[in-house]
This record gives C-alpha cells, sequence and structure tokens, in this order.
C-alpha cells in the first residue's frame, strides 16, 4: 500500500495546442528610458516576452520560424492568462498574435 506521503509530487506543466505558442510576458517597466522612476500605480505596458512552449502544430509548420526561448512581440488582444504562477505572467497566444521575434544581427532564421 502506497501512502500519500511517499508520492512524488508530479510537475505541472501547460502544452499549447492548436496554432498557439506559450508565452511568459516581461515584466512591466517601473522606469523610462530616461531613467524616471515611476509610481507603483503607473507601469508601462510591455508587449514582450519569451517563448516557453510551442505548439507541435506550430512547430511542424514551416512558416512560422519561431523558437523556444526566442524574445518576441505580441498583440495581447486574444491572449489567455494561464492561472499557473503567482504573479501570472504566463499567457497562451495565437501564432497570429506573434507580430516579431527579436534576433542579433548574423541570427537569421534558416529558410529552405
Amino acid at each position: 500500500m502506497t501512502s500519500k506521503s511517499s508520492r512524488k509530487p508530479t510537475l505541472e506543466i501547460v502544452e499549447p495546442v492548436g496554432k498557439r505558442v506559450l508565452i511568459r510576458k516581461d515584466a512591466d517597466k517601473k522606469q523610462t528610458k530616461t531613467g524616471i522612476h515611476l509610481p507603483d500605480k503607473i507601469e508601462i505596458p510591455t508587449l514582450t516576452g519569451r517563448v516557453v512552449a510551442i505548439s507541435r502544430q506550430v512547430e511542424r509548420d514551416d512558416d512560422y520560424t519561431i523558437e523556444q526561448y526566442d524574445r518576441v512581440l505580441f498583440n495581447p488582444k486574444h491572449a489567455i492568462p494561464v492561472e499557473f504562477e503567482g504573479d501570472n505572467r504566463l499567457f497562451v497566444i495565437p501564432i497570429e498574435d506573434v507580430v516579431a521575434i527579436f534576433r542579433k544581427e548574423g541570427e537569421a532564421s534558416v529558410e529552405d
């Protein structure tokens, strides 16, 4: 008989389905580019984040060059928040709402 205390805790993951990606939104900025610190109630909304997971459908589609850990710019209109973390910065986003991928110079995507 197995006791509850001997069970290993299972790690819950979020896997997007369809043409979607899971993005961890960057923290909102509390300081302007010129160095002015903003009060806690005022933040500059950030529409960038890192790709945490990609659906299998997007991975197999050669039209999308997005990869895990890419930094992206996204439209938050259709973003679905994932109630998985305390700070709630995970969002499932349709791939069509990813509008740009930040790449370093010389880091061009692979084209056939």
